[in-house]
């Protein structure tokens, strides 16, 4: 009896601090005073109930609307808008042309008509604004709810040098009943977005990265879906233990982390024409009268920075999409990063990865040059034998036959060597532009983001010339004037293309190519 007259007054005194503005004190008694005395009811408190509280961290701008406790726009202030812009880049908003939400609630299963009071409850705070100090590694914002003798805490806990944002959900049970209930957890996006509200510039002709929902479970590590799959009604619904579920754009995203040791139900739903969520339900917990109990659970919003994503979930850095390449694209990246870090400008990283891969295939190039070389120096006798032997396929072909293998040529060489090299190459290109640490990243002079295009085609054009000197030196390899004509369009041809290409891409082509012509000059001189 004494232990049910303790939590009533412990109830009380914590209700009174905060009526005298002390957040701190009602916190430290919520989690850790059990020995208090009796006292009989709560008593509804009547404080001003804010649209919008704002919090402020080293990482957020965010503002968290009291109705319905959800934070309704989030700001991201390390992250630019635009490049050279003042103004922080906005991942949650909800606007008439695009909406972004991340939404969390108590859901509560009724037993003989027992009204759910958590059913877009209106919290109230002492206070609108909350700011993380520059002595403080945490931030609580607590906000409040109460009714019918149950007290409802909603404490939303940040972290310094951190994207993800603890919940917690604390219920004191003052009623005469038992109550259960359980976590959701919801993030909805509009399907079209404009272009003013992606993370980065759009154009047709570059290769997109993957925007959609993506989930992770005990079954499945990573498992992506487009938008276009809700809103078909090709929905999915499971069960899972552990895991998480996000959507994703090219380099931020938004995930909720399941709550642990629960029995969660990942399930999609199209909302409207052009707006789509993914959600989860836990399990649900009984509350008994005079009890309490604190739900967890765990969202991450903002970058897609491998490190840290991976210390909040297994396999949430996954979402760095790469593609079927990734155990190629991971490590690249690794070295990428230890490059920048020693350098401390990515661009130059960027040349010095070109260089080690290169240095690394030159093996392969040399049979691939080798075989090129010694080909154009059959070429001919390769026309002797064509004139000779034209009224018979068989025999010229048999004829050609004898020639590589007297010459010891394997027609073949100059092509394996470039098949073999290709993955690595489709590797590093799908790293580079997922990667959000080369958004914005400058490299010298007018080149102030390596993740967009060059303001003035200036790679674009020196990568034509480089492609140009490419086929001059191989030229006397084609003796078809088709082959000859497609082969000097080719350099025009790929410059119009990475014109819109991010100028990061285009300088490690641009690399590529330079050690591709000394190379071919070094072996081809030897082959004269």
């Amino acid at each position: 009896m004494d232990s049910k007259r303790n939590i009533i007054i412990i109830i009380f005194i914590l209700i009174s601090f905060f009526i005298f503005n002390n957040w701190q004190k009602l916190n430290n008694y919520i989690n850790n005073n059990k020995n208090v005395k009796n006292k009989n009811n709560f008593k509804q408190i009547n404080l001003s109930k804010n649209k919008d509280i704002i919090v402020k961290t080293d990482k957020f701008l965010l503002f968290i609307n009291t109705n319905g406790g959800n934070i309704s726009k989030a700001q991201l202030i390390n992250y630019s808008e635009k490049l050279n812009s003042k103004k922080s880049f906005t991942l949650l908003n909800n606007n008439l042309d695009y909406t972004y939400q991340i939404n969390s609630s108590i859901f509560q299963i009724n037993h003989k008509k027992i009204k759910n009071y958590f059913n877009h409850p209106i919290f109230f705070t002492d206070k609108n604004f909350f700011q993380l100090k520059e002595n403080k590694n945490i931030l609580k914002v607590p906000l409040f709810f109460l009714k019918n003798n149950i007290l409802y805490i909603k404490i939303f806990i940040f972290k310094r040098n951190n994207f993800s944002i603890d919940i917690e959900h604390q219920f004191f049970n003052k009623s005469n009943k038992p109550i259960e209930i359980g976590i959701f957890g919801e993030i909805k996006q509009s399907v079209n977005i404009p272009q003013k509200y992606l993370d980065t510039k759009n154009n047709s002709l570059s290769i997109k990265s993957f925007r959609g929902i993506a989930y992770s479970t005990e079954k499945y590590k990573y498992k992506k879906h487009t938008f276009n799959d809700i809103l078909i009604n090709k929905n999915i619904s499971m069960t899972a233990n552990q895991g998480w579920i996000a959507i994703l754009q090219q380099y931020f995203l938004s995930a909720w982390i399941l709550p642990k040791n629960k029995n969660n139900i990942i399930y999609t739903k199209k909302i409207d024409d052009n707006t789509v969520s993914v959600n989860f339900k836990s399990s649900t917990d009984i509350i008994l009268p005079k009890h309490k109990k604190i739900l967890s659970s765990t969202l991450w919003i903002g970058p897609k920075i491998q490190e840290q994503m991976a210390k909040v979930a297994p396999f949430l850095d996954f979402t760095v999409d790469y593609g079927m390449l990734w155990f190629l694209s991971k490590p690249l990246f690794k070295l990428l990063n230890l490059l920048y870090n020693l350098i401390g400008n990515w661009g130059i990283a960027i040349i010095i990865i070109t260089l080690i891969l290169r240095i690394m295939m030159y093996p392969l190039s040399r049979i691939q040059y080798i075989a090129i070389a010694k080909m154009r120096i059959l070429q001919p006798k390769i026309k002797e034998i064509k004139k000779q032997y034209s009224y018979d396929k068989n025999r010229l072909n048999q004829e050609i036959i004898k020639l590589y293998k007297k010459e010891k040529l394997n027609p073949l060489g100059g092509c394996l060597p470039f098949i073999i090299q290709m993955p690595i190459f489709l590797a590093l290109y799908y790293m580079l532009i997922n990667s959000v640490e080369l958004r914005h990243a400058p490299f010298i002079f007018w080149i102030k983001d390596l993740s967009a295009q060059d303001p003035y085609y200036v790679l674009p054009i020196i990568m034509s010339i480089t492609m140009y000197f490419i086929q001059k030196t191989s030229k006397n390899t084609y003796d078809d004037p088709v082959q000859k004509n497609i082969m000097n369009i080719m350099p025009i041809f790929f410059s119009l293309f990475f014109l819109w290409f991010p100028a990061g891409l285009v300088l490690y082509y641009i690399i590529s190519n330079i050690l591709t012509i000394i190379q071919q000059k070094i072996i081809y001189s030897k082959y004269k």
